[in-house]
Formats: structure tokens, sequence, C-alpha cells
């Protein structure tokens, strides 16, 4: 008996931990002279996500995906593992 309350009192713990494990990782390529910083949401969590200038990288969004990624040109979905070229303030998702 004392086995079985163990093992229930474990599994929530090793489901929010998960949950803290969880990110969108991207590679990118910013052809712009700038570098950008766009609002995000994943799994209803806001945060925010930075683009270096003229560079080619990769970025890691805590949360679990999907992702949605709020530029001037609109509104991007990423799941993680996308190639992205940004150029002119706009995501291509290639």
């Amino acid at each position: 008996m004392r086995t079985t309350l163990a093992a229930m009192a474990l599994v929530p713990t090793l489901l929010a931990s998960s949950t803290a494990w969880a990110a969108v990782t991207v590679r990118y390529h910013n052809r712009d002279s700038r570098g950008h910083t766009w609002p995000v949401v994943c799994s209803g969590v806001k945060t925010s996500v930075t683009f270096g200038k003229s560079q080619t990288a990769s970025v890691t969004i805590q949360g679990s995906g999907p992702c949605s990624v709020k530029t001037d040109a609109g509104t991007v979905v990423l799941k993680g593992g996308e190639d992205l070229e940004i150029k002119d303030g706009r995501i291509l998702v290639k």
C-alpha cells in the first residue's frame, strides 16, 4: 500500500518536471543588419525570442510547442527543428 501511495505521489512530480524541460529549438539565418526581438506564446505562456543581427545561429524558446511568434508581418507557428530565414523583418520557414 505504501509503495502505491509513493508511486501516486511521484507521478505528478515527474509530469511537472518534464514540462519544465520542454523547449523549442530552431536554427535561423538573419539576413537583416539589425536584431529582432518578438513576443512568443508557448502553451499559453508568454515570453520573447531574440534573433541576433546578420548571423546564423540556433535559438531555444523555453516552453512546450507549438510556439507562436508574433512579428510585424504576421504570426509564425514553430514546432521545433525548423530552419528559418529572416529577411526584411519577416520569418520564412524553409
